[in-house]
């Protein structure tokens, strides 16, 4: 029930402040949150340090601008298939990759986040090459165009946001997601177990990666235009911030930490000087006070004392 007033009341925000700014600020915080529940799949619940992910936002993206502006496909087809292909793309990065722990897997992500990268960059003829694509359809629903507001698209990301966090909430309590927190804990030992590491870290690559390209799906129709500077490294570490500042494995957590450094940067604008370095010392702060995260679940913090000792 309180979840459900929650919801109503961020549904009802547009309303109740029309600033077409703060629904901008507010509509890109829900995308970053719809990425942050991706990445947690693959870091929090698995266990797996990626620090390439905004690779699979970008498959996402360029998927669906592909499909419209060469085969005129709808937003609402290039949605699922947007997501299904960097799903894939995300299964492909794991066969190699679920090879290597720790740092090496972390060297290995870096480098699929820049070959995508690199390779959308230089396919020009496909893929525009740096002036990246232009003039991609808004979506379209019951005649209504979504066009520039950020309204509807606020909308969208909530549901969008409330489903996938759903889904993460159940998953996270079920047979898999237990598996994810045995692996992650203890590798060695949940294969003694029987469980299959590689299957488990396979699933946890294809759904977070899918669930980028679906974020990548909406930033596209929303922009309207997509360039190689938009899925940098830097918002691979960005996302990864906002899971850490949030909570390793919390769902709640990592949305609050996905609002927290979106939201954070425009109220500290008047300190346009010194923000940077606010936001640091804030975030060094926060880690050591509180390691696990604002809203971390007590097992990750254990983990982490486990670890330091």
């Amino acid at each position: 029930m309180k979840k459900t007033a929650i919801f109503l009341l961020l549904f009802l925000i547009p309303f109740l402040d029309p600033n077409s700014y703060h629904i901008e600020i507010l509509a890109t915080a829900a995308l970053y949150a719809l990425l942050a529940l991706g990445l947690n799949i693959i870091v929090g619940f698995a266990g797996l340090l990626h620090l390439g992910y905004a690779a699979f936002f970008a498959i996402g993206a360029y998927t669906y601008a592909l499909l419209n502006l060469r085969l005129g496909c709808p937003f609402w087809l290039g949605l699922p298939l947007g997501m299904g292909v960097a799903g894939v793309g995300g299964v492909l990065l794991g066969l190699p990759a679920v090879r290597v722990r720790g740092d090496y897997l972390a060297i290995v992500t870096l480098g699929f986040g820049e070959i995508v990268r690199i390779v959308v960059t230089n396919l020009e003829p496909w893929t525009g090459g740096p002036n990246g694509l232009l003039g991609i359809a808004h979506p379209v629903l019951g005649g209504f165009n979504f066009g520039v507001d950020s309204r509807p698209y606020y909308w969208l990301l909530l549901v969008l946001v409330g489903g996938i966090a759903w889904v993460c909430a159940r998953l996270r309590r079920s047979r898999i997601g237990l598996a994810w927190a045995a692996l992650r804990e203890d590798e060695l030992a949940a294969r003694t177990l029987g469980i299959n590491g590689t299957r488990l870290k396979l699933l946890a690559l294809g759904l977070g990666g899918g669930i980028a390209g679906l974020a990548g799906a909406v930033f596209a129709a929303k922009q309207g235009t997509i360039t190689p500077d938009s899925f940098d490294f830097i918002l691979s570490v960005m996302i990864l911030a906002m899971v850490i500042l949030g909570g390793l494995g919390s769902v709640r957590g990592v949305i609050l930490g996905a609002v927290v450094l979106s939201v954070l940067p425009e109220l500290l604008q008047g300190f346009s000087t010194y923000r940077m370095l606010l936001f640091g010392i804030g975030m060094i702060g926060l880690m050591r006070l509180r390691p696990q995260g604002l809203l971390g679940i007590s097992q990750i913090r254990r983990e982490l004392q486990r670890a330091a000792s």
